[in-house]
């Protein structure tokens, strides 16, 4: 792999790509969701599985927006998927920034057809009844089955591009990255599910009790990754880089986490208070990660 695809230097990422992370991480994991939601069959899960697919794509429309800012010359993005030599397709298979924007691009072709599909289901859009027909039944799961496929890839795909380069903290993670950033990324959809899904009343009461028994199973696997994570650039010697400074976003990480496990208890809350919680240790967690290693 060329050394520039392997951040020779720091990349220098800032706001963009943090958001990118974290809304292409709620993303896949929200299509993933709505796909596990239609797997388990039955009616009453259908209205949480359209809301996933709908916050899905939604989540996803900004992605290539803040990739192509993020370039410094926008107007080049079209380069890292068409070969200006021969015309052709530019995919390159080693590279895990060519197969993250490919990836990117067919699984926005996925998301927008079940963003169809579930928009003329709840009368949003009448003109794509077709397109909801189509994917009722086998059809349907087939099309999301292989759609989540994609999707899980975004979630994970971005810690392992920080893994395979050289710089401090990312390269010192391994593995552990790319799993902790997919665990952190069906964490917050699933809190986006919750936080969607609190407010209608088509919802069934199963439906969100799992959602929120899942959610306290994907803390769980995080929290596991991230103490893997400390470890691992503990015994490289960069854990001073991940803490020091970045202490206060470790408390909104530590707090993200335990939300789940506070809901139950904390009665007074307002319902919103716990998703959103969740979501702030998503976003904090990448931050420490971006940054962290750039300092």
């Amino acid at each position: 792999m060329p050394p520039a695809e392997h951040f020779a230097a720091p990349p220098e990422w800032q706001w963009w790509i943090l958001a990118y992370f974290f809304f292409g991480g709620l993303s896949g994991g929200s299509y993933a969701l709505g796909t596990l939601l239609r797997f388990a069959g039955g009616p009453r899960h259908e209205s949480a599985a359209r809301i996933a697919f709908i916050a899905s794509f939604i989540a996803l429309i900004p992605c290539p927006i803040f990739l192509t800012l993020d370039l410094g010359q926008p107007l080049r993005f079209w380069h890292m998927l068409v070969d200006i030599g021969t015309g052709g397709i530019a995919l390159k298979p080693e590279s895990p920034i060519s197969l993250g924007s490919w990836a990117l691009l067919v699984f926005g072709l996925f998301s927008f057809v079940s963003f169809l599909g579930a928009i003329a289901e709840v009368g949003w859009f009448r003109a794509t009844s077709a397109i909801a027909r189509v994917l009722r039944g086998g059809a349907g799961l087939i099309w999301s089955a292989i759609g989540t496929v994609f999707g899980l890839f975004i979630c994970g795909y971005t810690g392992v591009l920080l893994a395979v380069s050289n710089q401090p903290v990312w390269s010192d993670a391994g593995w552990v990255l790319g799993g902790m950033f997919l665990a952190s990324a069906l964490a917050g959809s699933t809190a986006l599910l919750l936080l969607f899904a609190g407010s209608r009343r088509d919802v069934d009461a199963d439906t969100t009790h799992r959602l929120e028994r899942a959610d306290r199973y994907f803390v769980i696997l995080e929290a596991v990754l991230i103490v893997l994570f400390l470890l691992s650039v503990a015994i490289a010697g960069t854990l001073n880089k991940v803490l020091g400074v970045w202490i206060v976003l470790w408390i909104v990480v530590i707090l993200g986490l335990a939300a789940p496990f506070l809901t139950s208890r904390a009665r007074r809350w307002p319902p919103v208070a716990a998703p959103l919680l969740a979501l702030l240790g998503v976003l904090a967690l990448r931050a420490l990660v971006i940054f962290s290693a750039q300092t």
